[in-house]
């Protein structure tokens, strides 16, 4: 969904044509999964993709479909992702108003309107079905969230940059979704 500085609905495009080096604003969301000793999922980026190929990141990023909620947006795109399930009752967005714009070496542009997603696992990480898209995933890993936190702060070129502006606007303490 293409927006107006405004956040307001303006039309729409094929994800496919949007990101370019003259991409124009758009609705997106991120998603922290979290598992129940509070450690985040990071993922790093498949090589073929268009924008940051390669680059480690939340769990995952997409885009609402017209009249998908942001939260039924983040289950979808994460099942379809890594194969994991998430329960809409232990999601919560943390941060409504995230925006960000960013350039990435190859010139592609991200201009999002962004709202970033915090979902709490039921169950320990290794019970968790996660099967990787290798067209959207390289690798996973489970790191602790102060730890991601210190990184996106020493040494924020490690990670995508809209992972390195949530991280710091969260700040060192994730929410928790009970």
């Amino acid at each position: 969904m293409l927006l107006d500085e405004d956040g307001n609905h303006i039309g729409t495009a094929p994800r496919a044509t949007v990101h370019s080096q003259h991409t124009p604003r758009h609705l997106a969301f991120s998603c922290h999964v979290l598992d129940v000793g509070g450690r985040v999922l990071l993922t790093r980026r498949a090589l073929t993709k268009v924008a940051w190929p390669g680059v480690w990141t939340n769990t995952c990023c997409g885009h609402p479909r017209v009249g998908e909620t942001i939260i039924d947006a983040a289950m979808r795109r994460t099942h379809q992702e890594l194969g994991l399930d998430l329960d809409p009752r232990r999601m919560r967005v943390v941060l409504p108003d995230f925006s960000y714009r960013a350039t990435d070496p190859r010139g592609i542009v991200e201009d999002e309107l962004c709202p970033v997603v915090v979902a709490q696992l039921s169950l320990p990480e290794e019970l968790a079905e996660l099967n990787p898209d290798p067209d959207e995933v390289e690798e996973i890993a489970w790191v602790g969230w102060q730890d991601m936190y210190g990184l996106a702060k020493s040494m924020p070129a490690l990670l995508s940059p809209w992972a390195v502006e949530q991280m710091l606007d969260l700040g060192p303490e994730l929410p928790v979704v009970r």
